[in-house]
């Protein structure tokens, strides 16, 4: 088993939270695992970015090097193109389809999307409608884990109880919708 992650997204969208989530799991599974992150100016709204490396096998370096990642994972359009390169050849990338314009010369939406739909494999996920559908808008990270699982080989109960742990201090209300939140992302095509 092995899986290299790149994870991108805007500060305060949750991208760490999930690297964490993914890193407890791995942890508890035995499985190898290094994390880079990345925070920039996250309190501000700036890039985020971790790369998470999974193996069965031990892992010498924490850095996804270009062209050999398996996944990248954007909350948003544009972080998702800015990684575009790390990408291998038979990876996917799943992102959100909304945008996060947090510059004055976004890109424009249309082309961005395009591009993204042109890769081999890439997966656009309305991600706020399907947050809202769990109970909670602010899951939209918890939305995108789910449709990662579908490509790392890690139980998905497993993930489930690890993301129960995460968010057990906030309430029972909280976790049942970060549990659906990630049910439905592993269901959105």
């Amino acid at each position: 088993m092995k899986c290299d992650i790149v994870l991108a997204g805007v500060g305060g969208q949750g991208i760490l939270t999930i690297a964490a989530i993914l890193g407890k799991v791995a942890v508890a599974e035995k499985i190898h695992v290094k994390q880079s992150e990345i925070h920039g100016m996250s309190q501000r709204g700036g890039s985020v970015f971790a790369h998470l490396r999974l193996s069965s096998e031990p892992i010498f370096a924490d850095q996804i090097t270009d062209g050999t990642a398996d996944l990248i994972v954007a909350m948003e359009p544009m972080e998702a193109m800015r990684y575009r390169a790390s990408l291998s050849a038979t990876g996917t990338l799943i992102t959100d389809k909304t945008p996060l314009v947090n510059i004055p010369d976004y890109p424009e939406l249309d082309g961005l999307l395009d591009e993204i739909k042109a890769l081999p494999h890439s997966l656009l996920l309305d991600t706020a409608e399907l947050a809202k559908e769990s109970g909670n808008t602010r899951n939209t990270n918890i939305v995108l884990l789910g449709a990662i699982s579908n490509f790392i080989g890690l139980e998905p109960s497993i993930i489930e109880k690890a993301i129960a742990a995460q968010f057990a201090s906030k309430g029972e209300s909280v976790v049942a919708a970060a549990v659906k939140a990630f049910q439905l992302g592993r269901d959105a095509k």
